[in-house]
C-alpha cells in the first residue's frame, strides 16, 4: 500500500512537470523555469501534493517522522538520478578534443569564479559583524556552481556545442574540485578549529587523478572496445554498457568526494565518440525525458517559500545573492577575457546557479553548528534566487547568436523551441 502511494505521487510529479514545461515553452521561456516553479507550488510547503507522507506511509512506518524521512529519501534518489542522466546526456554531446581546446581557459574561469565570490561573501558577512566561521561558510556557499541548471538551458536552446558552453562545462569540473577542497577546509575549521592538510591534499589528488584518468584513459578504452559491444547478446548492448559505466562512475565520484554528476559527465564524455555509431543520444532521450524534469520539480519542491516572508533574512539574502551573481559574472567573465562582452557574460551567468550545491554547503555548516538558522536561511534563499535567475537570462544573452549545426535531439528549431520536446527528433 505504501508503494502505491509513492507511485501516485510520482504520477503527479511527472504530469505536473510536463504540463509546466509545455506551458512555459508556449510562453517562449525555458521549460526548466516552469518545472522549478511547479515544484514550489505542489511541494510540501505549499499545496502538499508531493513530499507529504499520507496515512498509508505513516501506517507502514508506524511513525510520521520516519515516513517523512523515507519519502524524502525516495525523492532524493530520484532527483539524483535525474541530475546524473542530465549530465550524462551533456557529456555525450561533448567531445574530449573540444574540451581540451578550452582546458586552460576553463581552469582560469573556475579559479577566478571561486576566489572572487568567496572574498565578496566573506567580506560582506564580516562587515555586518558576523563571526569568522559564519562569514567563511557563506563565502564557501558562494563558491559553488550547479552546472545542471545551465546544462539543461543550453541543451534546450541547442547551444551545447558553442565555445562558451564548452568553457562552462570544463570550468564546472574544476570548480567542483576546488569547491570540494574549500568545503573540506571549512568543515575542518568548524569541527575542531584546525585543518589537517594531509587528508585535504589526498582527497584533492584523488579527485584530480579520477577526473584526468577517466577523461583521457576512459575515452581511449571506450574507443577500443566499442567495436565489440555489438557482439554482446544483451539487447541494446552499447546503451546498457554506457548506462552501467555512467552509474558506476557517478558512484565512484561520490565516494571520492566529487559530485556524482561529474562522474556521469565523464562517462558521457567517454562515449561521445561512439554516440552516432550506436545512436546513444536517441536511446538515452526517453530516460532523460522521464527523470530530468523530475529533478527540477523535486528541486523546486524543496524550497520553503515562507523564508521569503522573513524581512531581515530576505534583506540580507538579497545582498548575498547580488554578490553571488556579481562574483561569478565578474570573476568567470574576466577568466573568459577575449571572448567579447557577450561571450564573457554568457560564461559568467552560466556559472552563477548555486542550486543544490549551495544547499549542501549550508547543511554542512548547520550540522557543524558553524552557522545559525538565520544564516542557513540566507544561503537557502540565495541558492534559490541564483537558480531561477539564470534560465531566463541565458536565452536573452544568446539572442541573435549564430547557432551551431544542431547535433542533439534537444537542439532547437528556428522558433527557439526544443524539437525533441515537440516530438520532432532531428536526424542524427
Amino acid at each position: 500500500m505504501g508503494v502505491g502511494a509513492i507511485i501516485a505521487e510520482l504520477f503527479v510529479l511527472f504530469a505536473v512537470a510536463k504540463l509546466a514545461g509545455e506551458v512555459f515553452q508556449r510562453l517562449r521561456q525555458p521549460p526548466v523555469i516552469g518545472e522549478l516553479l511547479a515544484g514550489v507550488l505542489i511541494g510540501p510547503y505549499a499545496l502538499g501534493w508531493i513530499g507529504v507522507p499520507g496515512p498509508q506511509l505513516v501506517a507502514l512506518f508506524h511513525d510520521p517522522a520516519t515516513a517523512q524521512e523515507a519519502l524524502a529519501l525516495v525523492y532524493h534518489v530520484l532527483a539524483e538520478l535525474g541530475a546524473i542522466f542530465l549530465l550524462f546526456f551533456v557529456g555525450l554531446e561533448t567531445r574530449l578534443s573540444d574540451l581540451l581546446r578550452v582546458g586552460v581557459r576553463a581552469a582560469v574561469v573556475a579559479v577566478t569564479g571561486v576566489v572572487l565570490p568567496f572574498m565578496l561573501g566573506a567580506t560582506l558577512m564580516l562587515a555586518l559583524g558576523h563571526p569568522g566561521p559564519e562569514a567563511a561558510f557563506v563565502g564557501t556557499a558562494l563558491v559553488a556552481t550547479s552546472v545542471g541548471i545551465t546544462a539543461r538551458v543550453l541543451g534546450d536552446l541547442g547551444y551545447l556545442a558553442t565555445l562558451e558552453a564548452r568553457i562552462i562545462l570544463g570550468a564546472a569540473v574544476v570548480d567542483d574540485i576546488l569547491g570540494m577542497v574549500v568545503l573540506a577546509i571549512m568543515a575542518g575549521i568548524g569541527e575542531n578549529g584546525q585543518v589537517a592538510p594531509l587528508p585535504i591534499v589526498t582527497t584533492a589528488a584523488l579527485a584530480v587523478a579520477f577526473t584526468v584518468f577517466t577523461a583521457l584513459v576512459g575515452t581511449r578504452v571506450v574507443q577500443l572496445v566499442s567495436v565489440r559491444l555489438e557482439l554482446l547478446r544483451i539487447r541494446n548492448a552499447p546503451f546498457v554498457v554506457a548506462v552501467a559505466v555512467c552509474l558506476g562512475l557517478a558512484a565512484l565520484a561520490d565516494v571520492i568526494g566529487l559530485a556524482a554528476i561529474i562522474g556521469a559527465f565523464l562517462a558521457g564524455l567517454a562515449f561521445a565518440e561512439t554516440r552516432e555509431q550506436y545512436a546513444l543520444e536517441r536511446q538515452t532521450l526517453p530516460v532523460y525525458e522521464l527523470l530530468v524534469p523530475m529533478f527540477f520539480v523535486i528541486t523546486g519542491a524543496s524550497v520553503d517559500w515562507r523564508l521569503f516572508l522573513d524581512g531581515p533574512v530576505v534583506g540580507l539574502a538579497l545582498g548575498v545573492t547580488a554578490l553571488a551573481i556579481l562574483g561569478k559574472v565578474i570573476g568567470c567573465g574576466l577568466g573568459a577575457w577575449g571572448l567579447g562582452p557577450r561571450g564573457m557574460a554568457i560564461v559568467g551567468v552560466g556559472m552563477a546557479p548555486r542550486g543544490e550545491v549551495g544547499l549542501i554547503v549550508a547543511s554542512v555548516g548547520q550540522d557543524l553548528h558553524a552557522i545559525p538558522d538565520a544564516v542557513f536561511s540566507v544561503v537557502v534563499v540565495m541558492s534559490v534566487l541564483t537558480t531561477v535567475a539564470v534560465p531566463p537570462l541565458l536565452p536573452l544573452l544568446y539572442r541573435g547568436y549564430a547557432s551551431p549545426a544542431p547535433s542533439s535531439p534537444l537542439a532547437t528549431d528556428d522558433d527557439g523551441l526544443a524539437a525533441a520536446q515537440d516530438g520532432r527528433l532531428p536526424e542524427l
